[in-house]
């Protein structure tokens, strides 16, 4: 996934890179119709390949850790 950057910008951001990438390439579940076909569209858009519903998100994953403590909060 880093084998672009070669032995340049050192080994402690590479693996920071291929974690953030990692995680934006993959799929999440999407919250309508329940199947793990959520995929990113550009930054901070998402869009469920099953059933098209279209939505936002952080930038490199759908909901990020501040998104995730508002709803907690809001369910209390």
């Amino acid at each position: 996934m880093t084998g672009r950057f070669g032995t340049r910008y050192g080994a402690t951001l590479r693996k920071r890179v291929k974690t953030i990438e990692l995680k934006s390439r993959s799929k999440f579940r999407c919250p309508i119709c329940r199947v793990k076909a959520v995929k990113r569209k550009s930054s901070g858009i998402w869009e469920c390949q099953k059933c098209g519903h279209v939505m936002t998100g952080g930038a490199w994953v759908l909901e990020t850790a501040e998104g995730k403590r508002s709803k907690r909060i809001l369910r209390k």
